[in-house]
C-alpha cells in the first residue's frame, strides 16, 4: 500500500490545504455537541457524590419530583439493562447504588424543563451517607493487592550486572486533558422504543455496545451519531453522559440535552494516570546499557477504565528508544479512591520517559560523557529488539537522526534577556535578570502505533464515486486533528478528483473504524479509505477498460473514453473496506512476543530560565525533531507536534490535578492551569520523512510523540539550570526553592 504512486491534484497529499471545518469553527458556525438543541426539548442534570468513599444508606428522590417542571430522576434502580459500563471491564456504575468510590461519581440524573431546574432537582435529592476511609496511597494499594492489572517484563540474564549505576525514584503529579469544549449532548427518543444520540466520543460504535447494554436493548434500537467534538486528548475515550442522556430520553418521551460546567467536566470524565517509579539503569563504562530494573505504580483510579492497557504501554515503553540486553520491569495500575483515570495523549509512555530520561541523564553525569552522545550509543533501530518484549523492530525508527537533528542545531543562546515579560515571573517584577540562570536540556520519546497485544484492530471505509464528485463514509471520530482533511486527500490522491466530501455516519449505516486514540487514525482510517478508494479506482476502469482516471472520468492511453456521468450511469461506483493492520501477538509471561505493530520517535531540546530562589520558571525556546512517515499534509503535521508539545510543556512546570483525600480541590480553569499564548515559547518542528510499510502512502501515526518528550525535555533544562535532582514533575516552585540539593 505505501508504495502506490499517486495521481497529483490539488488538494491531494503533500499539501496544505483548507480544512473544511476550519472556517465554520474561526467564525463560531460549527455545531459543537453543546450547541445542539431540539424543540419540546427537557434538560438534564446530575447529582454526584461529594465524597470520595461512603456507603450509600438511603436516597429519596421526593423532594426533587415535588419541584414544578421536573419530569424524571433516575436512579441506579431505573437502570433497566446492565448497571455499569467500561471499555475493558464494565465496572462503573451508570449510577451508583450501594456505595460511592470517588469523588464526583454521579449517584442520580434529572429531566426538567430548563436546566435551572434541572440542577435544583438534582440539588434537592436526599442521600445519607456513612462515610468509609478511602484509599489514595498508590503504594498501600498495591501492598493490598488492589491491582487492575500488573504486567511483568522480564528478558535476558538476571543477573547480569553494569559497573555503572544510578538509580532513583520519580513522581508523576496528575493531569487533566482540559478540552476547552465540556461534555455535552442531546438523545432523541424515536418513539418505537429506541434512541438517538448526539455526544461526543472517540469511538461511537464502542459506546454504542456499552448503552445497548445498558438499555437493555437491541443493537438497531440504539444508533450513535457522531457529534462536534470540542478537544479529546483521551477524555472523550470513556463514557460520561451517554446512557444518562438515553435514560432520560426514553423515561421521558422527550429529547433530553445535558451540558457540563467546567467544574463537572473535571468530575465527569478520567484523567492522566498519577505515577511513582523506581529505577535502576546500570551500563558499562562506555555508556553501553547493561541492565535496567524498574517498579512502576499507576493510579487507576476507583475503576478499570483503560489503565490494564495504560500500564501495558508505561511497561513497554519503560526504557525508551534505547538497546537494553537485560530488563525486569513491574508495572502495576491499582485501584484506589481517586477519580478513575485513562487515556491522555501519549498513555502510559509520557510517565516512564519522565523517568528514563532522568536516568539517562544521571547516567551520562556518572559516566562523564555529553548526555547526547549516550543516548547515540544506545539508540534502537531497525534490526535491533525492543528491550522490554524482544521484539525485532520492522519499521523505520530513526533514532539516531532524531537525536543528530537536535545536535546539529545551532547552539541556543544562553543569554537572559531584560525584558520583563519575558523572565520567570512575568511582570509582576518578581525577577531580576541577575537572580536567572539558563538552562538546557533534552529528551527522546518511544511509543507504539495502533492497538497491540493481539487486539482486532481493523477501520471500515465506504468510498462512493457519484456525478457530484467522492463521498467517503466513515465512523472514524473528527476530534479537531484534522483528520477530515486528511481522508480527502487520501480520496483525492487515488481517484485524481479535488471533489471529496467526507461524510461521518452513525452506528447504523457503517461498521467500526476503532477509536480515535493510539495515534492509529491516519493508518487505519486512512488506510481503509485508501483500500477502498483504490477499489473504486479499479472498478471504474474495469467498466470501460480504461488505464487512468481523473476528475472528468475514465482516460485511455490519455483520451477520455468515459465521463464521470457515463460511469455512474447504471449507479454509483462504491466500495466499502474493512483494512487491518499486520498481525501482533499477546504476551507471555514475561511479556515477550511481537506485540507492537509500528512505533515512532520524537525527540526535543528545551531552553529555560530559572529564577533559583523564587521557584519560577519560564521555557525560552523548544525545538521538536519528529519521525512523521510521509508527510501527508505539512501544516498539520507542525500544528500537531506544537500543540502536543505545548501540552508537555504544561505538564512539566503547571498542570496538575490537586488530591485533598480523594478530593479534586482545583477542578476550575482558576486554579488549574493551562499554559496560555504568554507562556508559548518559539517552537521549531523538524519533521524526519522515512515512509512506513503499511500504511496509506507510506503514513505514519505521530500525533502523541510531541507530547511524551516534550515535558522531560523542560525538566531536563530545570535540572541543568539548577543542579538539583528534581524527580517529580510538574515541578513546583517549592521543589526548586526550598530544595537542599
Amino acid at each position: 500500500m505505501s508504495t502506490t504512486t499517486r495521481t497529483r491534484v490539488k488538494g491531494g497529499i503533500g499539501e496544505s490545504v483548507t480544512r473544511p471545518d476550519g472556517v465554520p469553527k474561526v467564525q463560531g458556525d460549527f455545531a459543537y455537541a453543546s450547541d445542539l438543541q431540539a424543540e419540546g426539548m427537557l434538560w438534564g442534570a446530575t447529582r454526584r457524590s461529594p465524597h470520595p468513599f461512603a456507603r450509600i444508606t438511603a436516597i429519596d428522590i421526593a423532594p426533587a419530583l415535588a419541584i414544578a417542571g421536573v419530569f424524571a430522576v433516575l436512579t441506579h434502580d431505573d437502570v433497566p439493562g446492565r448497571p455499569t459500563v467500561g471499555q475493558i471491564k464494565p465496572d462503573r456504575p451508570v449510577l451508583a447504588g450501594g456505595e460511592v468510590r470517588y469523588w464526583g461519581q454521579p449517584i442520580a440524573i434529572t429531566a426538567a424543563e430548563d436546566a435551572e431546574t434541572a440542577r435544583r432537582a438534582a440539588a434537592a435529592i436526599v442521600i445519607e451517607y456513612e462515610l468509609l476511609e478511602p484509599l489514595t496511597d498508590l503504594v498501600k494499594a498495591q501492598e493490598q493487592g488492589e491491582v487492575f492489572r500488573h504486567v511483568r517484563s522480564l528478558r535476558g540474564e538476571p543477573d547480569s550486572h553494569g559497573e555503572i549505576v544510578v538509580e532513583g525514584y520519580y513522581e508523576m503529579g496528575t493531569q487533566d486533558q482540559a478540552a476547552l469544549g465540556t461534555e455535552a449532548g442531546i438523545a432523541f427518543p424515536d418513539g418505537e422504543g429506541g434512541v438517538d444520540l448526539f455526544a461526543p466520543s472517540q469511538w461511537i460504535h464502542e459506546d454504542h455496545g456499552q448503552i445497548v447494554a445498558s438499555l437493555g436493548l437491541r443493537d438497531e434500537q440504539v444508533r450513535v451519531h457522531p457529534a462536534g467534538v470540542g478537544g479529546a486528548f483521551g477524555s472523550r475515550e470513556d463514557l460520561s453522559l451517554q446512557v444518562h442522556l438515553c435514560l432520560l430520553a426514553l423515561y421521558t418521551g422527550r429529547p433530553v440535552r445535558m451540558v457540563y460546567d467546567r467544574q463537572e467536566s473535571f468530575a465527569g470524565h478520567v484523567h492522566r494516570h498519577a505515577a511513582r517509579m523506581w529505577y535502576r539503569h546500570e551500563a558499562d563504562s562506555q555508556g553501553n546499557l547493561i541492565r535496567v530494573e524498574a517498579k512502576l505504580l499507576l493510579d487507576g483510579g476507583a475503576y478499570t477504565e483503560t489503565s490494564p492497557a495504560v500500564i501495558a504501554n508505561a511497561v513497554y515503553f519503560s526504557i525508551g528508544p534505547y538497546r537494553c540486553p537485560n530488563v525486569v520491569i513491574d508495572g502495576y495500575a491499582v485501584r484506589t479512591n481517586n477519580p478513575p483515570s485513562g487515556a491522555m495523549r501519549g498513555f502510559g509512555a509520557v510517565q516512564t520517559c519522565f523517568a528514563y530520561e532522568a536516568q539517562m541523564d544521571r547516567l551520562a553525569a556518572e559516566i562523564g560523557i555529553d548526555p547526547l552522545e549516550l543516548r547515540l550509543r544506545n539508540a534502537l533501530g531497525p534490526g535491533d529488539q525492543l528491550p522490554t518484549s524482544g521484539q525485532v523492530i520492522t519499521e523505520p525508527l530513526p533514532t539516531v537522526e532524531v537525536i543528530n537533528v537536535l545536535r546539529a542545531l545551532p547552539a541556543p543562546d544562553l543569554d537572559v534577556i531584560d525584558d520583563p515579560l519575558h523572565l520567570p515571573g512575568g511582570t509582576g517584577l518578581t525577577t531580576t535578570r541577575e537572580g536567572v540562570v539558563r538552562g538546557v536540556g533534552y529528551a527522546v520519546g518511544l511509543k507504539n502505533l495502533a492497538f497491540a497485544e493481539a487486539f482486532d484492530d481493523y477501520a471500515e471505509a465506504r468510498v462512493v464515486l457519484t456525478p457530484q464528485g467522492v463521498e467517503v463514509h466513515t465512523a472514524a471520530i473528527e476530534v479537531g486533528q484534522g483528520m477530515v482533511t486528511v481522508l480527502q486527500q487520501i480520496a483525492r490522491s487515488v481517484l485524481g478528483t479535488e471533489h471529496v466530501v467526507v461524510l461521518f455516519d452513525d452506528t447504523s449505516r457503517i461498521g467500526s473504524a476503532g477509536s480515535t486514540s493510539a495515534s492509529r487514525q491516519t493508518q487505519m482510517a486512512g488506510g481503509a479509505v485508501f483500500a477502498a478508494a483504490s477499489a473504486v479506482r479499479r472498478a471504474a476502469l474495469q467498466r470501460v477498460g480504461g488505464d487512468d482516471m481523473d476528475a472528468q472520468g475514465v482516460r485511455r492511453g490519455g483520451s477520455l473514453v468515459a465521463t464521470v456521468e457515463d460511469l455512474c450511469a447504471a449507479g454509483p461506483v462504491e466500495e466499502t473496506v474493512r483494512f487491518r493492520h499486520p498481525d501482533t501477538e499477546e504476551p507471555d509471561e514475561n511479556g515477550q512476543g511481537n506485540l507492537h505493530v509500528d512505533f515512532s520517535v520524537a525527540a526535543h531540546r528545551a531552553v529555560v530560565d530559572v529564577d533559583p530562589e523564587l521557584g519560577l520558571v519560564r521555557v525560552v525556546s523548544i525545538d521538536a525533531a519528529q519521525e512523521v512517515g510521509t508527510v501527508l499534509n505539512p501544516q498539520s503535521v507542525v500544528g500537531q507536534i506544537e500543540g502536543g508539545t505545548m501540552q508537555g510543556l504544561g505538564l512539566a512546570i503547571m498542570e496538575e490535578l490537586i488530591f485533598d483525600k480523594g478530593i479534586v480541590r482545583n477542578a476550575n480553569f482558576t486554579d488549574y492551569l493551562l499554559p496560555t499564548f504568554l507562556d508559548a515559547p518559539p517552537i521549531a518542528s523538524i519533521v524526519i520523512e522515512e515512509p512506513g510499510n503499511w500504511g496509506p502512502f507510506g503514513a505514519k501515526g505521530f500525533s502523541e510523540l510531541p507530547a511524551i518528550s516534550s515535558g522531560p525535555a523542560v525538566m531536563a533544562a530545570i535540572r541543568a539550570a539548577t543542579n538539583q535532582p528534581l524527580t517529580r514533575m510538574p515541578v513546583r516552585p517549592e521543589d526548586i526553592a526550598l530544595s537542599d540539593s
